[in-house]
C-alpha cells in the first residue's frame, strides 16, 4: 500500500460513522506489522481519546495476528525448539521483546553452571549442581505470593524477577538442563509439573531390564529441584486415585509443555477478569493438536 492511501485510511479511523471506521479498519488489517510505526506516529500526534483507542486496538490486533502466525509455525515445525516456543508465548504480551537480551541472560546462567560440571559426574550429581545454581545462587522460585499473576508465564519476566509459576519454572529448568547435556522432559504431575531426567540404558540398570520407563528420576522445580524416584511418584498417584499413572508420570512432548504454559496464562487472566486476553489465549491454544 502506498503512503498516501495508508495515511488516508489511518485518518478515517476517527470517523464518527461506524461503517466508515470499520471499512478503514478492515483494509488496514490486510497489511502486515510494517504499518505499526505509522499508526504509532498518528497516535502520538492526536489528542482524541477515541482515535487513540482505535489505533491501540488496531495495533494490538496486528501484533496478535503475528503472534498467532509465529505460534502456528512453531507448532508445525519439525524441531519444536522449546526456547522458541517459550518466546512465542512472550510475544503475546511483549511483541517487541529483546531477544538478544534474553539469549545473553540464558547463556550466562548456562556457562556459569557448565564450569562446575565434568564428565566424571553422574547425572544425579550434575542435577544437584544445576539445582544449586538455579535455585540457590540465582534465586529462581515459584511466586507463591502472587501465583496467578500473568507475569509468571513470560520468560523475560522470569529472568528479570526470578519468579514464575510451576509450569514456567519447569520449562526454564528444562531449557538449562538440556543446554548442559541432560535429557530433560516435562511430566504433567497433577497440580505440580515435574522435570523427568531420561536415559534408557541407565533406567534399565536402575529399574531392571524389564522396565517400561526410561525415566531415571524426577526434579520438582517448585521445591528447589528436589529429586524424586519413580516409585515415590507411582505411590503418590495411586494413593490419590490418579489413573492411568503413566499419563502423569511419563514424559510429554514439548508441544504439551507450551500448551500447558498457555493454559496457565489463561487461568491467570481469568483470575483477574481479563476477558479479551482470555479469548486471544484460547485462540492460541486451539492451534495445538489434541
Amino acid at each position: 500500500m502506498n503512503k498516501k492511501k495508508l495515511n488516508a485510511l489511518i485518518n478515517l479511523l476517527d470517523d464518527p460513522d461506524q461503517m466508515v471506521f470499520e471499512a478503514a479498519e478492515k483494509e488496514l488489517l490486510k497489511e502486515n506489522n510494517s504499518i505499526i510505526s505509522d499508526l504509532e506516529e498518528k497516535w502520538e500526534s492526536s489528542y482524541d481519546e477515541m482515535y487513540q483507542e482505535r489505533i491501540e486496538n488496531l495495533i494490538q490486533d496486528l501484533q496478535f495476528r503475528e503472534t498467532k502466525k509465529l505460534m502456528n509455525k512453531w507448532i508445525h515445525s519439525e524441531k519444536n525448539d522449546l526456547l522458541e516456543g517459550f518466546l512465542a508465548v512472550d510475544r503475546f504480551q511483549y511483541p517487541d521483546i529483546n531477544l538478544l537480551g534474553i539469549y545473553k541472560k540464558i547463556e550466562k546462567i548456562e556457562k556459569t553452571i557448565w564450569l562446575e560440571l565434568n564428565n566424571s559426574l553422574t547425572l544425579l550429581e550434575k542435577t544437584t549442581i544445576i539445582n544449586h545454581f538455579i535455585f540457590n545462587i540465582n534465586g529462581f522460585s515459584v511466586n507463591h505470593n502472587n501465583l496467578f499473576s500473568p507475569q509468571n508465564c513470560f520468560l523475560n519476566q522470569l529472568l528479570d524477577t526470578k519468579n514464575g509459576n510451576p509450569v514456567s519454572i519447569g520449562i526454564f529448568y528444562t531449557l538449562i538442563a538440556r543446554r548442559l547435556g541432560l535429557s530433560a522432559h516435562f511430566a504433567d504431575f497433577p497440580k505440580n509439573p515435574l522435570v523427568a531426567i531420561v536415559d534408557r540404558e541407565l533406567a534399565k540398570k536402575v529399574h531392571g531390564d524389564d522396565t517400561k520407563t526410561n525415566v531415571l528420576f524426577y526434579i520438582n522445580p517448585s521445591n528447589k529441584g528436589s529429586i524424586t524416584s519413580r516409585k515415590e511418584i507411582d505411590y503418590h498417584l495411586k494413593k490419590n486415585n490418579y489413573s492411568p499413572t503413566d499419563y502423569f508420570a511419563e514424559p510429554k512432548h514439548d508441544l504439551y509443555f507450551i500448551r500447558r504454559l498457555l493454559e496457565s496464562l489463561l487461568e491467570s487472566y481469568q483470575s483477574i477478569g481479563y476477558t479479551e486476553k482470555m479469548e486471544k489465549i484460547r485462540e492460541l491454544i486451539w492451534l495445538f493438536p489434541e
